[in-house]
């Protein structure tokens, strides 16, 4: 089984992700992490070499690959990886999906201490932080509800949030 879990950035895909693995004995994989090791290249890097089209494309492939496998997997995913192509859909039929859900407030307080790796953020001061991330929300939010399972992240643990999950599989 795989078990994908989807969200915006800061979400805690991957901190909630690698606590699954090791309480289901599951691999843990991280979609951009697989790509960088693939590429031999950061994501930002294949951004700016590359271009986002590339990226998207090799986003898409590599999921697929993933999904395909009949491992027991925890697969967290960047936070635009269900709006594009029909990766969603892709999501939807080969795996247990779950959308971590978290206020724009929540995740411009987690965001902004690491907002210089975040290429897509790091430009933005502060103040500008939250209303960038409830546009993007807005335009996302079509895509990460259509997972199985919503969980809503604000006032939980990691620990208690993956507790949700496994009680739901």
């Amino acid at each position: 089984m795989v078990i994908t879990l989807i969200g915006y950035m800061g979400s805690g895909k991957s901190s909630i992700g690698k606590i699954l693995s090791e309480k289901l004995n599951y691999t843990f994989l991280d979609l951009d992490e697989v790509i960088e090791k693939q590429e031999k290249l950061k994501i930002s890097e294949i951004f700016k070499k590359k271009g986002e089209v590339y990226f998207r494309k090799l986003e898409s492939q590599t999921l697929k690959n993933i999904l395909e496998s009949q491992d027991n997997i925890i697969l967290s995913t960047g936070g635009g990886t269900p709006v594009f192509y029909d990766n969603m859909d892709s999501i939807l039929k080969k795996s247990v999906s779950f959308y971590l859900q978290a206020t724009p407030i929540t995740l411009a307080e987690r965001l902004d201490p690491e907002k210089q790796s975040r290429p897509l953020i790091a430009h933005l001061p502060k103040t500008d932080l939250p209303e960038f991330i409830a546009k993007h929300l807005f335009e996302r939010n079509p895509f990460y509800q259509k997972s199985k399972f919503t969980i809503k992240t604000d006032g939980l643990t990691p620990q208690e949030i993956a507790d949700e999950i496994i009680s739901l599989v």
